[in-house]
């Protein structure tokens, strides 16, 4: 590899090299102060290394590792959501002083993974990317307080789905390899008509897909949804229900974009999946009385909604799942920063919690009401925007139907998302604690999340190019 080629592979290099800084850590004593202001600093000197290569471009490693805009955009957005987390995170109440370096170490290494699963374009690659993700997860679940019951139970279900989601997806790229004769998706599209024409060939496509229907918590992949947001720690469960959605969402494209307009039998399960997700996750909602578990529903609908872009198999299309999985990291980061310090020992948080907020802490109150009405679809924020742009590209392929559903649902998941408003600012705190006063970095933080959900609503235009002109230079 020349001096050329490793510039392309800096911000994974940079990312690794994060991860084994906290290996060593982990070798000796460490205090939890240093570890981090270790991760912060780290954290935030990768999302300043992945915008710094944000143009660059190129193949490496024998065409099995492509990257441009596209893919980069989505490393840009998984080093900021791990940022996110870390920042959100500052004390891991729930998470043992001892294991933090560990902690921080897998969650790089986790990231690592997906960053190279956005770019990843041969079979094995992209496999090779989606395991080093997932098997860091499967380690960082379970790294909970003792006194948690359920962090255990919650991993084991990550586990036991995975591993029969990675079975199912194996096995549908065994099926493209015996008719394509190839790995390579810049090969295999040649022989798209060929595949599409053949069961076996849709088929593989079908099940290839499941593995990121699995990250995106597209149902009927979604089993293991609300059991793992609400057995891991918080802080875990912040980067479980963001990031590992940017990196499902970049290969879910890649795949569609693939079988192009031969594939209109993957357009149809997409509309049905599309469908179901967003019926399913907002109608569950509705009844749920843990934070996390509602997010967890919440999420199942909002990959519904990121499916109308896919589905569309145009730049608008993907450029508007591009933005809104965008408008989704902030105002899920935004909700979990509440969850995070409304948690007095780590424990999980009841919408119940949540009574009185805006007299315990006023700008958490409003925090969360920001992030609530962004996810509910209310303008002006990033999450009106998005579903905005979502069902306009949907329409414009002829969905109507579909676009219907959606709207219908948007509507359903108002109650539900307005509900944890009313707790906040309608209901008084009775006994509940009060919560100590706001660090001045959880203030910025807080600030910064509220304002950047409402100017990404208020003010698309750039965003929404750029990401017309990285789907626009997305080429298999």
């Amino acid at each position: 590899m020349g001096l050329n080629d490793l510039q392309l592979f800096i911000p994974e290099l940079f990312m690794f090299l994060t991860a084994m800084v906290f290996f060593a850590q982990s070798l000796w004593g460490s205090s939890v102060v240093i570890n981090h202001r270790l991760a912060i600093v780290l954290s935030a000197s990768t999302v300043i290394v992945s915008l710094l290569f944000l143009n660059h471009s190129g193949e490496i490693f024998y065409q099995a590792y492509r990257v441009d805009l596209f893919s980069q955009c989505f490393k840009v957005l998984i080093s900021l959501g791990l940022f996110l987390v870390i920042l959100l995170g500052r004390e891991l109440k729930s998470v043992e002083d001892h294991l933090h370096p560990e902690y921080f170490m897998f969650l790089c290494l986790s990231s690592l993974g997906l960053m190279l699963m956005a770019s990843s374009v041969e079979l094995v690659t992209i496999f090779v990317s989606m395991e080093l993700s997932s098997y860091a997860l499967y380690i960082t679940i379970p790294l909970r307080k003792r006194i948690f019951a359920n962090q255990m139970e919650g991993a084991i279900k990550y586990i036991i789905f995975g591993a029969a989601n990675t079975g199912i997806m194996l096995f549908g790229m065994s099926y493209l390899f015996g008719i394509a004769q190839t790995t390579y998706l810049a090969e295999m599209i040649q022989k798209m008509p060929q595949l599409m024409t053949q069961p076996l060939g849709v088929a593989g496509i079908v099940l290839v897909l499941s593995g990121f229907f699995f990250k995106l918590a597209v149902v009927p992949f979604h089993f293991w949804t609300p059991d793992v947001y609400q057995g891991a720690a918080n802080e875990t469960t912040s980067f479980i229900t963001s990031l590992p959605k940017l990196a499902g969402l970049a290969l879910l494209i890649r795949m569609v974009n693939m079988a192009g307009m031969t594939g209109q039998e993957i357009v149809r399960l997409l509309v049905f999946l599309a469908a179901v997700s967003m019926t399913f996750g907002n109608l569950v909602a509705l009844v749920q009385k843990d934070v996390k578990r509602l997010l967890a529903y919440s999420s199942i609908a909002h990959a519904g909604y990121v499916l109308l872009g896919v589905l569309s198999l145009s730049i608008n299309g993907y450029a508007a799942a591009l933005y809104h999985i965008t408008a989704y990291l902030l105002m899920n980061m935004a909700c979990f920063l509440v969850i995070c310090l409304v948690s007095r020992e780590g424990e999980d948080v009841a919408v119940s919690d949540l009574s009185g907020l805006y007299r315990r802490s006023p700008m958490l109150a409003f925090t969360l009401a920001v992030g609530a009405f962004a996810m509910a679809g209310i303008p002006p924020t990033a999450g009106f925007t998005g579903k905005l742009f979502l069902f306009t590209a949907a329409l414009n392929e002829g969905h109507l139907a579909l676009v219907v559903i959606a709207a219908v649902n948007t509507a359903i998941s108002i109650f539900f998302y307005l509900n944890l408003v009313r707790s906040a600012y309608g209901q008084d705190p009775g006994d509940l604690p009060v919560i100590p006063p706001l660090s001045k970095p959880i203030q910025v933080l807080s600030v910064a999340l509220s304002a950047a959900i409402v100017l990404l609503g208020a003010l698309p235009s750039y965003f929404i190019d750029l990401a017309k002109l990285a789907c626009k230079n997305l080429i298999i």
